[in-house]
């Protein structure tokens, strides 16, 4: 089924991907960068998918996010009355004896008994492993050596994995179910009344998280459904957000670019820590900050491109054998060799995101000033080196633009927060010197003066939907004739079908065959459009975009142009952050 079709439920330390026809066919576990257990979205069917629905194909009639929650209802009409499903995993689990993975599914009726069907076939890891599994009165539980996972239901029944298995769900009577895992410690085993009280105390908790959100942000409901999906997304007990919690959806069918996104990226996540401060969400930024220190110490003062979210280095990137793909478009890989590559961008993400913490009001730790202090100096001594880029290109490194743009905002914010905190005199003119000169290199080097642009790198022609964010800069002013010349040949040259862009031209990034849209960077150019004086065509254009989401408000990171069906992995942490950002800019410049 398509990409958009499918919701997510998450607890903050791992996420499931559950289709309209109420199959779970994604779910790692215990992790987000864990094995799969559900694995059908890349694997087949011989990877695992656990099912709720009812007994016959029927359409659905109704789905949706219970407003400001991460509980999701999908309602099915039969010939015998309706059926819905809801469901979600709890995410608060503080001061209570609870495991810290629960699934939760329940199954109503109205009009009549309605006849479901109830499919658990789990499968572990890249050979699709079968559990050893057995009944006892609480639970069926499933083991793989150290791991273990148990099915409760009320009413009782027998399910057997892999065994389709009818219940009848009569009005007043739901059938609810209950996954919870162990992993390497005892399995508890839940009631699943129990289990759903849980998940209704965790509902009241995400709309109180959504309540000071601020009413005045245009379209709040997407903003608020972008915000959920990024805490969602950020793995509670290290503080760190993953990129997306899948691998290898392909960025076009029958492409080759398809990559593991179940990691850490600095440089996302500080754009997503800047969508949190701009709603006041602050103690996502400070755990994020704390995960940064933890997670670079042996690295220091380089910038890790991405990590895994206890901060350590991933797996060799390799491809997984006899795995079809998600339609039939292999390979499927783990690991992801950009981990290896030198990008010079992330430093400034990271240091605007610290001088944001800064400007509001959160003086750093002396540890946090000395990291931030540290990738300063190694941007201050390899700037002039070529690096892999933003769009970690897969050939030859070049002097990307805006790489060297992110350079200077690092040197930039590193001397604002310098004004804050003791720094030697000597450090500030040295940061200062070679600010200017990276200036004065960019202006002579990365625009260019017959089309009135900046570029994709030193002396190429070509345009990158990347430098979209300079408006955000201060490099040059809002409204300067190189800035408005670069949106404008952005826009005509990377051009999908408004309000698409791709991020660079198709096809010129060392792999064979194309991919889609790029949806973060049609949102950089709402944030540009409203940042230079253009809030009418701002508007119209996020109003736009806002139409182009799954039916549940998520999005991926790309989008065929022609179908508008999503691409890519799912839902995609940088595009929601995207969104939030150029919502808060329309806010702050007001109404069109």
């Amino acid at each position: 089924m398509p990409i958009e079709a499918y919701g997510l439920l998450g607890d903050t330390r791992t996420a499931a991907l559950v289709g309209p026809d109420g199959s779970v066919d994604w779910l790692c576990i215990p992790r987000f960068d864990g094995q799969p257990v559900f694995g059908r979205l890349v694997g087949g069917p011989d990877a695992g998918w656990f099912r709720l629905s009812p007994a016959h194909p029927t359409a659905v009639s109704a789905r949706r996010y219970r407003p400001d929650s991460a509980t999701l209802e999908t309602t099915w009409k039969t010939d015998a009355g309706r059926l819905t499903l809801t469901e979600g995993m709890v995410a608060e689990l503080g001061g209570q004896l609870l495991p810290p993975t629960m699934l939760v599914r329940r199954l109503t009726a109205e009009d009549g008994p309605v006849q479901a069907v109830i499919g658990f076939n789990p499968r572990l890891g890249e050979r699709h492993q079968p559990p050893r599994a057995q009944h006892s009165d609480a639970a069926l539980v499933c083991t793989w050596s150290a791991l273990a996972i148990a099915l409760s239901t009320t009413p009782a029944a027998t399910i057997d994995p892999g065994v389709p298995h009818t219940v009848t769900v009569t009005p007043g009577r739901p059938f609810t179910t209950v996954m919870t895992i162990a992993d390497r410690e005892p399995l508890v085993h839940v009631d699943p009344d129990a289990a759903w009280d849980a998940l209704l105390d965790d509902e009241r908790q995400w709309r109180a998280w959504c309540r000071g959100i601020d009413p005045r942000l245009p379209r709040r409901d997407a903003v608020v459904r972008s915000l959920l999906t990024l805490r969602l997304l950020t793995y509670s007990p290290s503080g760190a957000p993953v990129a997306a919690p899948t691998t290898s959806l392909p960025e076009i069918l029958g492409g080759v670019r398809n990559w593991d996104y179940r990691y850490a990226w600095p440089r996302d996540a500080s754009i997503g820590i800047g969508a949190f401060l701009g709603v006041g969400k602050q103690d996502e930024a400070r755990a994020f900050m704390a995960w940064l220190l933890s997670a670079t110490r042996l690295d220091r003062p380089r910038l890790p491109v991405l990590l895994t979210l206890h901060g350590k280095h991933p797996a060799a990137e390799r491809t997984l054998a006899d795995w079809p793909g998600y339609a039939d478009t292999a390979p499927v890989r783990v690991g992801n060799a950009a981990a290896d590559q030198h990008q010079l961008d992330g430093y400034g993400w990271i240091l605007d995101a610290a001088w944001l913490l800064t400007r509001t009001g959160h003086h750093l730790y002396s540890e946090t000033w000395r990291t931030m202090a540290g990738f300063a100096d190694t941007v201050a001594r390899r700037w002039r080196e070529p690096d892999a880029g933003i769009w970690e290109i897969r050939a030859d490194t070049a002097h990307h633009v805006h790489s060297k743009m992110m350079a200077w905002l690092a040197l930039d914010r590193a001397l604002r927060i310098a004004a804050h905190h003791r720094t030697a005199a000597s450090r500030s003119r040295w940061w200062n010197a070679e600010r200017a000169k990276l200036r004065e290199e960019i202006n002579r080097r990365g625009f260019n003066s017959a089309r009135g642009t900046y570029t994709r790198s030193y002396g190429s022609d070509d345009t990158d939907a990347a430098l979209l964010i300079v408006p955000q800069l201060n490099f040059d002013p809002p409204d300067s004739p190189r800035i408005r010349g670069t949106i404008d040949a952005i826009t005509r040259d990377l051009d999908a079908g408004t309000p698409l862009l791709y991020r660079y031209l198709p096809g010129n990034d060392g792999l064979l065959g194309a991919e889609g849209a790029f949806l973060p960077c049609s949102f950089w150019l709402v944030q540009a459009l409203a940042r230079t004086g253009r809030p009418a065509e701002a508007h119209a254009m996020f109003n736009e975009l806002i139409t182009l989401a799954s039916p549940l408000g998520l999005y991926a990171e790309e989008m065929d142009p022609r179908t508008h069906q999503h691409l890519g992995n799912y839902p995609q942490a940088l595009t929601h952050a995207a969104l939030v950002h150029a919502a808060l800019a329309l806010r702050d410049v007001g109404d069109a």
